[in-house]
């Protein structure tokens, strides 16, 4: 049956509206980070990554996905990380948290980056044809927006590639063979997979946008070029990654000049800041190497409040030269028992949001969302009183949701009523419980019956709304 005006409640009230600007987080090793033992806490609460995130006002997720990662298979516990599988829960977990989706395509493996772009292994045959490579690519895209959909997961945005400079889809030898970057064929390539990006589009009615990855302001001035004048002109937005570690000496002033450039250039297509990373300390947490290790002299040393302070200036300065956007990169890949190809540990945890008992920097990186930036118009945040009012869990291994509420009615016994909704606004469970104490704020429902998707909680105190929470019920 339809519940239409609590549906209408939740869309209204605890989803985020069309952003002019997006303040993001790849959260890409989340689900990794939380099977080796991960808890992350907020003022020393254990806390939801995703919802937390949320909270701190973050309105994009970025994930990357990899096409077969099999070399996680010899790592760990043997399992894959950033495949469909992987991908498709993050993105349950952060749409059910209300914000929207980056998803990254890698077209590879592995890492893809300015230095290494390889194949993927399933393409190795086709490599060197073009037209069946262009067609393996065109079903990939096509093939794994289409599954998403059919879940109501479509991303909102997608890059083809990820810091594509040298190419995409590089036979080993020519990765090896040093600095490539054939223009008809790479031009080629990425127009076909934005024309998957277009049907998937045209079959579903829906809007997804199309953005170009580029490594270093520096470069993107002649990259984008080339992009243009080999004919890929149908795509949305430029994305750039923008770290002090490897794009010195180019300065954040320098940076807002090349978003600038890069608007009048290309008028009606808009510039995001994808990947960005500042460290808050030198120290190690563990025995991987970190890979960020300078500081610029104007934000040294290295500290909480230095790594926000880097966070708010760039995103002022976006802002300022008419950037759509800011994305962290892995602000959440913390230290951990479990291993990386070349570690224990991770290569990152001095410059992610969280100390080093995983609680969120209470003057670091996290905040720099929630910062009052001069010339930001038209965003609007999600319901925030209500997210603080209402914590909903789910707990697969009792197949059950877990709802703590802050009561409206703090000093009288009342009724309490919860509504699970799917994302078609049906009402597909209903529990109440009479006359509930009033320092009673944790409620629990069975949902043996629930299928994997994401669900909408609306609970009720005498009939009033006491909050709305999304939350992904996961296998």
């Amino acid at each position: 049956m339809k519940f239409i005006p609590t549906i209408a409640l939740l869309f209204t009230l605890n989803y985020l509206s069309a952003q002019s600007f997006f303040f993001g987080a790849d959260l890409s090793y989340v689900n990794e980070m939380e099977d080796c033992g991960v808890v992350y806490k907020e003022q020393g609460i254990a806390k939801d990554p995703y919802q937390m995130f949320a909270d701190d006002q973050c309105n994009l997720v970025r994930l990357r996905l990899w096409h077969t990662p099999a070399w996680y298979d010899t790592l760990n516990a043997g399992k894959r990380y950033s495949d469909f599988q992987d991908v498709r829960k993050s993105i349950m977990r952060a749409k059910a948290a209300g914000m929207k989706v980056l998803l990254d395509f890698h077209l590879s493996d592995t890492w893809a980056d300015p230095n290494k772009q390889l194949v993927p292994a399933a393409w190795l045959g086709v490599v060197d044809n073009l037209p069946l490579l262009k067609d393996s690519l065109y079903n990939y895209i096509s093939g794994t927006l289409l599954s998403l959909n059919n879940e109501n997961l479509l991303p909102d945005m997608v890059q083809i590639g990820n810091e594509t400079n040298k190419g995409i889809l590089l036979s080993p030898a020519a990765d090896a063979g040093g600095w490539t970057l054939d223009w008809n064929r790479n031009s080629q390539l990425f127009k076909r997979a934005i024309e998957a990006v277009r049907d998937v589009e045209s079959t579903t009615g829906k809007t997804v946008k199309v953005s170009l990855h580029i490594a270093g302001p520096a470069d993107a001035g002649w990259l984008m070029q080339g992009f243009w004048n080999n004919g890929v002109t149908d795509f949305d937005v430029i994305g750039l990654s923008y770290y002090w570690a490897w794009h010195k000496p180019t300065t954040i002033a320098d940076a807002g000049n090349v978003i600038a450039q890069l608007r009048q250039q290309y008028p009606g297509k808009d510039v995001m800041i994808f990947e960005t990373g500042y460290i808050w300390t030198t120290q190690n947490n563990d025995n991987a190497a970190n890979i960020i290790t300078a500081v610029h002299p104007d934000y040294a040393p290295a500290s909480p409040e230095n790594q926000q302070k880097w966070l708010v200036d760039l995103t002022q300065e976006v802002i300022n030269k008419g950037g759509k956007g800011v994305i962290y990169w892995e602000p959440a890949w913390v230290s951990s028992p479990c291993w990386t190809p070349w570690g224990q540990g991770s290569h990152q945890e001095h410059a992610t949001y969280f100390d080093f008992s995983n609680n969120v920097l209470p003057a670091g990186g996290m905040y720099f969302m929630s910062h009052p930036y001069a010339n930001l118009v038209g965003t609007e945040e999600p319901d925030q009183a209500a997210a603080r009012r209402l914590t909903v869990r789910w707990v697969s291994d009792a197949r059950q949701l877990d709802i703590r509420l802050d009561r409206l009615f703090p000093n009288d016994s009342s009724t309490i009523k919860i509504h699970v909704i799917d994302q078609a606004g049906n009402l597909v469970n209903v529990a109440q419980f009479y006359d509930a104490p009033p320092d009673r704020t944790e409620f629990s429902v069975q949902v043996n019956y629930l299928s994997p998707g994401i669900y909408h909680v609306a609970v009720f105190e005498r009939g009033e709304r006491a909050g709305v929470q999304g939350v992904a019920v996961i296998k």
